[in-house]
């Protein structure tokens, strides 16, 4: 797209990326908010050229869509404090025991 200064990118258009593990979320990551690129919040980032992104790890709609909606949902608020998604942390908060 070609649309000089007039026409910006906004999160009106993304691209959604499913990732297979941590270590492709954490590179995808690390080069796309290389060189000017600004992370936001769940998984979301812009690229140095403004386009938005959702890196989004593989393991995250198991997380969210656990049986147990109190494991779900504890996952999704661990989801909501994150930049980057951190599968782990995910995955403690869905297997955390309630006191």
């Amino acid at each position: 797209m070609n649309g000089g200064p007039n026409f910006k990118f906004n999160e009106a258009a993304s691209i959604s990326v499913t990732t297979a593990d941590q270590a492709e979320t954490d590179r995808i990551w690390a080069a796309l908010t290389a060189d000017g690129g600004a992370e936001s919040m769940c998984g979301w980032l812009r690229d140095r050229w403004g386009l938005s992104w959702q890196i989004v790890p593989a393991a995250l709609p198991k997380y969210l869509g656990h049986s147990d909606p109190k494991a779900a949902n504890r996952a999704l608020q661990a989801m909501l404090k994150m930049r980057k998604i951190d599968v782990a942390t995910l995955e403690a908060a869905a297997n955390a025991t309630e006191n």
